[in-house]
């Protein structure tokens, strides 16, 4: 499987909830280490610099990850929220987030994974009470358990991401035809 990060869902919490890939199969983990979480927190552009993460805050960020998922998969489903994902997702949110900087050269975020992790928690709760929350969706692909936000016209999108999943799915579909055609005799 591929070891890129992804940012297809439309909000930085639920790419960060999509870090555990193919939750139904094969539970594939991005943070397999800290360096892949502070990665993580640089490529979706919530910070610019961050302080190396130990071991204490993958475990942090796998929990709040985890928390993050199930109320979005509860509130998808028009569940009540797990009070117990409420109150791990609220205490990360407490947390002093990252903060901006002006510079010279524009804004600059310097953060601890700590911060970078309330920052997170943060987008996680103004999606969860925000406007947003009927366009929630899972990814049509079987494999995928990414929620991401639909926004197309019509709310016709089926996929996380064209590159992700809609290539591999339109791809997998045109083969089935193509195979249960009858060839054309010549």
């Amino acid at each position: 499987m591929n070891l890129d990060h992804v940012f297809v869902c439309g909000n930085p919490a639920l790419d960060f909830a999509a870090t555990l890939r193919a939750r139904r199969t094969t539970r594939f983990e991005m943070f397999v280490a800290p360096d892949r979480l502070n990665a993580w927190y640089l490529e979706s552009g919530l910070v610019d610099a961050i302080t190396p993460a130990g071991e204490d805050d993958v475990r942090e960020a796998v929990a709040v990850r985890e928390a993050v998922y199930r109320l979005v998969t509860d509130r998808r489903l028009g569940e009540d929220f797990d009070r117990e994902a409420l109150a791990v997702l609220n205490a990360a949110a407490r947390q002093v987030p990252a903060t901006p900087q002006l510079t010279r050269a524009g804004r600059h975020t310097d953060a601890t994974p700590a911060q970078a992790l309330a920052t997170v928690a943060r987008q996680a709760v103004e999606l969860l009470s925000g406007p947003d929350v009927p366009l929630l969706k899972e990814c049509g692909n079987p494999e995928c358990t990414r929620v991401y936000i639909d926004r197309s016209r019509g709310m016709r999108r089926q996929w996380c991401g064209m590159e992700s999943c809609g290539n591999k799915l339109k791809a997998a579909a045109y083969r089935a035809r193509k195979k249960s055609s009858p060839a054309a005799a010549h």
